[in-house]
């Protein structure tokens, strides 16, 4: 079977591996910027405002997403690496099944929800109907999502991470051209730039799905293959659920930070948007470190090597340290440059918002980057419920540190929330992998 992770250097491996999830994030994240870029220039500070308000939204549902496909490609990594090809096949086609039902949920039950979430956010009454015409929209083609990140993840699971680059970059391409059409030209407004992600997204999803049949035998299922199973099912959500309960949690906590920056003002909104965005880019080497992680520790869990499995993690420590020192530096000497690119108004006061928050995160990134390294590596050995833990504690730290410091600190007690949470987060997430990755150790030395 090719594209397996259980030979070879692991260094060598997680570079490969890595690099072509770290583009596609970064083309990714830059269509983030560049569409705020858009929508802040073309429209105004406010639409700016109301498109940045829902990120902490767009993070709870693209996190729940990302999350449990991610858990359901863990399964089938596992059985890649035992060179099970039929478990393969049946847990792909499960994951199929459980994805549809999925997106006709999420889908029904947020169109319903969503005045009440956006009126429990505390949106501000200048920027509501037009938080709420983008947010809707992005509902309407969440199926588009789900399916590309199901594809993705399955081509991850099996050691293709190029694929998806591809169509992610040509995806993001689109979205921008959709952009530029939608709101400079027909003057759709903040709706059109929601548009243009779900046409973009549901183009990707298309294609991805083209490909995989036609360049992987292994997946082209039979229609003896595509059976349910309950047990199946139940394995898959047992991985799944759990990381995408992480994903929300954590985004539960930034939608109650957002709220309390909700009250501010939209300026601050608008300055905390674009650093948002600019940070996603900046750190986008760790969540693609970690997804790496998963794929190699699932797969060496799955053939029995946890020799290789703890090569793996130190690789992907000292890689993701390298990259903290590299984001820092970025950070502080470039911030206000690119602040800059986001507004024509109000220049003066977003870059000062801009450093408050730059300054109260940057020397916590390297908790950041080791969030990922042990809750990818705590997934690929098969651990759903463990990894949660980390997201539970930073959500509690986030509530605490809002409701004790929002109102005195005002915008820096709502920007120290994240690094509060990220070190918080650690306090479950380290000892965990070390106890089970040594009871692991025990068992199979038991075993001999």
């Amino acid at each position: 079977m090719q594209n397996d992770l259980i030979t070879g250097k692991p260094m060598r491996l997680m570079i490969g591996f890595t690099l072509p999830i770290l583009i596609g994030n970064i083309i990714q994240q830059f269509y983030y910027v560049i569409d705020a870029i858009i929508v802040g220039r073309l429209l105004g500070m406010n639409e700016l405002a109301a498109v940045g308000s829902t990120g902490s939204l767009t993070f709870l549902v693209i996190g729940w997403i990302i999350g449990i496909t991610g858990g359901f490609a863990i399964v089938i990594a596992q059985r890649f690496g035992a060179n099970d090809r039929e478990g393969v096949k049946h847990y792909t086609a499960m994951s199929g099944y459980l994805c549809f039902l999925m997106a006709l949920i999420m889908t029904v039950g947020l169109l319903c929800a969503n005045k009440w979430i956006l009126t429990i956010m505390n949106t501000p009454e200048e920027i509501y109907e037009d938080t709420y015409r983008f947010i809707r929209v992005i509902y309407i083609g969440l199926a588009a999502n789900i399916a590309y990140n199901m594809l993705a993840s399955t081509l991850r699971a099996l050691g293709d991470s190029r694929t998806p680059l591809y169509f992610l970059a040509l995806s993001s391409i689109i979205n921008i051209i959709l952009d530029l059409l939608f709101i400079g030209v027909f003057s759709m407004g903040v709706a059109g730039a929601g548009y243009a992600t779900v046409i973009s997204q549901a183009i990707a999803s298309i294609l991805c799905f083209i490909y995989m049949i036609k360049k992987y035998p292994l997946l082209r299922l039979k229609r003896a293959e595509v059976y349910f199973s309950r047990t199946s099912a139940i394995k898959l959500i047992k991985m799944g659920v759990p990381m995408g309960l992480q994903f929300s949690i954590t985004a539960i906590g930034t939608m109650i930070v957002q709220a309390a920056l909700n009250g501010l003002g939209p300026v601050y909104i608008a300055s905390y948007a674009a650093c948002g965005r600019i940070q996603n880019i900046i750190t986008q080497p760790f969540p693609s470190l970690g997804a790496s992680l998963a794929t190699f520790v699932g797969q060496n869990t799955g053939a029995g090597r946890l020799d290789r499995v703890k090569e793996g993690v130190r690789a992907n420590l000292i890689l993701t340290m390298i990259c903290c020192v590299f984001s820092m530096v970025v950070i502080l000497v470039f911030g206000d440059v690119l602040v800059r690119l986001f507004v024509t108004e109000n220049i003066a006061e977003v870059v000062e918002k801009s450093r408050i928050f730059f300054y109260s995160v940057v020397i916590v990134y390297p908790a950041l980057g080791l969030i990922f390294v042990y809750r990818n590596a705590l997934q690929g050995l098969g651990y759903g419920l463990l990894p949660m833990m980390g997201g539970i504690f930073e959500l509690i730290a986030r509530v605490l540190v809002i409701l004790t410091l929002a109102v005195p600190l005002g915008y820096l007690g709502v920007c120290i929330a994240n690094p509060v949470a990220w070190l918080l987060a650690l306090v479950p997430l380290i000892p965990a992998y070390y106890y089970r990755i040594h009871r692991l150790q025990q068992t199979a030395v038991g075993r001999i």
